[in-house]
C-alpha cells in the first residue's frame, strides 16, 4: 500500500512539473483585468481542461519509508517516527540524541 501511495505522489510531482509553466500562464491571463472578458473566459476554460493532478496543491510530502503523510521532515523526507528510530540507532550522519 505504501508503494502505491508513494508512486501516485511521484506521478503527481512529475505531472505538476510538466504543466507548471502552462498553468501559471493561464492563471495570469485569467486574472488580468486589462484583457476582455471573453478572452479571460477562454483561458479559464483552458485552465480547467488541464489534468487535475498537474496542480501543486495535490502534491503531498510523504515519508519515503512508511508513506506517512503527516509530520514529515522535508529535508530528510522521513516522518518523525522513522527519524527518531534512525537517529537513536545512529544511522543518520550528523544527528545525535541530545541530553542535558
Amino acid at each position: 500500500m505504501l508503494e502505491k501511495r508513494n508512486i501516485r505522489d511521484h506521478k503527481r510531482r512529475l505531472l505538476a512539473a510538466k504543466y507548471e509553466l502552462r498553468r501559471k500562464l493561464y492563471k495570469a491571463l485569467c486574472q488580468d483585468p486589462d484583457l476582455p472578458s471573453d478572452m479571460r473566459d477562454k483561458h479559464r476554460y483552458k485552465l480547467s481542461k488541464l489534468p487535475r493532478n498537474s496542480s501543486f496543491l495535490r502534491v503531498r510530502n510523504r515519508c519515503i519509508y512508511t508513506g506517512r503523510p503527516r509530520s514529515v521532515y522535508e529535508f530528510f523526507r522521513i516522518s518523525r517516527i522513522v527519524f527518531r528510530g534512525l537517529a537513536s540507532r545512529g544511522s543518520l550522519m550528523g544527528i545525535k540524541k541530545s541530553s542535558w
